[in-house]
């Protein structure tokens, strides 16, 4: 074979092609190990913003919330000679009968055949959706919820004996409400008409921020969870809600930063913290006068301090 025939089958270096092996490169264990760092980094970054975020867009939901509540009593009001229904929080019945915390969607029994012992035998027709008259920010909603809203008055839970169980919710409500401020003669009256009226209160719904609930006895509780705070569990008649308990005997409201919100009759809602609230205790009388015992019965809920302008 010619030369030239030889360089031709060969190369033209006169050389084979090169059969080793290519190098394939993968990562370090040290590129790894950065990666996963930055990986970590931006975890920790964004977790906590992703948290605040649901937060937020729950508060948006909250507020739409007491929007359409107060937009739904107003309507029931302009329906009914401009007054707002009776309140379901109440036990007892005829003469004999005495407030319960602002929170019952459903009472004990009713307090007379003419008064509805649950508030969406007054509101079913302008609130269907049962979710509306819960805090979204609450840890975990009553089981029953939309059932027992949609049975009202004959609303009875079916884990439990046949006798008519109450709802408690985590909203309070004050149309139609009575609690005790501070003495016999300083009372809170919640809204009894659109009209208005000397000594009553615009304030129609509120976040739930209390404190020594039987429930939680020497403790704060809120719908909205703040600092340190840890579920405390729903029962069969009651939801669940955030609670802390308090450092000492003393109610100190400067330990909790929480944003609360309240809805008024024009429709408002505002917004409201730790230092612009008032105390108020459920009345074991009709007339408001005489408070719960302390340390027995539902404790102290929190006002808005414009809740008495």
């Amino acid at each position: 074979m010619h030369a030239r025939t030889r360089q031709k089958l060969t190369g033209s270096q006169g050389r084979e092609p090169a059969r080793g092996k290519q190098r394939q490169k993968g990562f370090t264990l040290i590129e790894v190990l950065v990666v996963i760092s930055i990986i970590s980094l931006l975890m920790a970054i964004l977790v906590p913003a992703l948290g605040k975020a649901r937060h937020q867009a729950r508060t948006i939901v909250g507020m739409g919330n007491m929007r359409q509540i107060v937009g739904s009593v107003n309507l029931f009001a302009l329906d009914n000679d401009n007054q707002y229904p009776e309140s379901v929080a109440t036990i007892g019945f005829g003469d004999h009968w005495n407030w319960q915390e602002p929170t019952m969607l459903t009472g004990y029994r009713k307090r007379s055949p003419q008064l509805h012992r649950s508030m969406s035998a007054y509101l079913h027709n302008y609130i269907a959706d049962a979710s509306i008259i819960f805090c979204p920010n609450a840890p975990k909603k009553y089981k029953y919820l939309q059932q027992a809203w949609d049975a009202g008055d004959d609303w009875d839970n079916p884990e439990t004996p046949p006798v008519p169980d109450p709802v408690i919710g985590t909203y309070c409500f004050y149309w139609n409400y009575t609690g005790y401020l501070g003495n016999a003669s300083q009372l809170f009256k919640g809204p009894r008409s659109t009209l208005g009226g000397r000594g009553q209160s615009k304030l129609l719904v509120s976040d739930y921020f209390g404190y020594d609930h039987w429930r939680s006895p020497n403790a704060f509780g809120s719908c909205i969870k703040f600092e340190g705070a840890d579920i405390t569990e729903g029962t069969w008649v009651s939801s669940a809600y955030w609670s802390r308990p308090a450092s000492g005997s003393s109610v100190n409201l400067d330990t909790i930063e929480i944003s609360l919100y309240g809805g008024y009759t024009d429709e408002h809602v505002e917004r409201y913290n730790p230092s612009d609230v008032i105390p108020m205790k459920v009345s074991i009388t009709s007339d408001g006068s005489t408070p719960y015992p302390s340390g027995v019965g539902p404790g102290i809920f929190f006002l808005p301090r414009n809740a008495l302008h």
